[in-house]
């Protein structure tokens, strides 16, 4: 299934060297989204959490209350995924996110902590967009 962890094996934490050779050449993406990350927030804990057997390992990057930011690893790619409060989400609206971004994120279901979206990251194209979420993130 496409939406697990390629990273699997509960007693195995991924290391660089693993990511590296699953992800390809998405592995400097993935770089430069965490190293933006501590650019902005050098204060943030980074850590790997294994979320079951259903969904396998998975990467964030949190402040002391919250994850900023999560790293879905897949084959040949990964997906960012974000939670953001009624705040942050009217904040995107208003920015030049992009429209597909903006769309999932008016149609994900609004729970308590907030909407969750899921992008995937397959190319530099979408780093702009990314790195301007994540300034939202931080802001609100």
């Amino acid at each position: 299934m496409d939406d697990l962890s390629i990273f699997q094996d509960k007693t195995i934490v991924p290391t660089d060297k693993d990511l590296a050779s699953r992800l390809g050449t998405t592995f400097n993406l993935w770089i430069q989204i965490k190293d933006f990350v501590f650019e902005k927030y050098p204060k943030a804990i980074a850590e790997w959490n294994y979320s079951g057997i259903k969904y396998g390992w998975n990467f964030r990057i949190k402040d002391k209350k919250r994850a900023i930011i999560y790293f879905l690893p897949r084959d040949n790619y990964f997906k960012v995924a974000f939670v953001f409060g009624q705040k942050a989400t009217d904040t995107i609206m208003d920015s030049d996110v992009s429209r597909e971004i903006k769309n999932d994120l008016e149609q994900a279901t609004k729970y308590a902590e907030g909407r969750g979206i899921r992008i995937d990251v397959k190319e530099n194209q979408i780093l702009a967009d990314i790195e301007k979420l994540i300034e939202i993130k931080l802001a609100n």
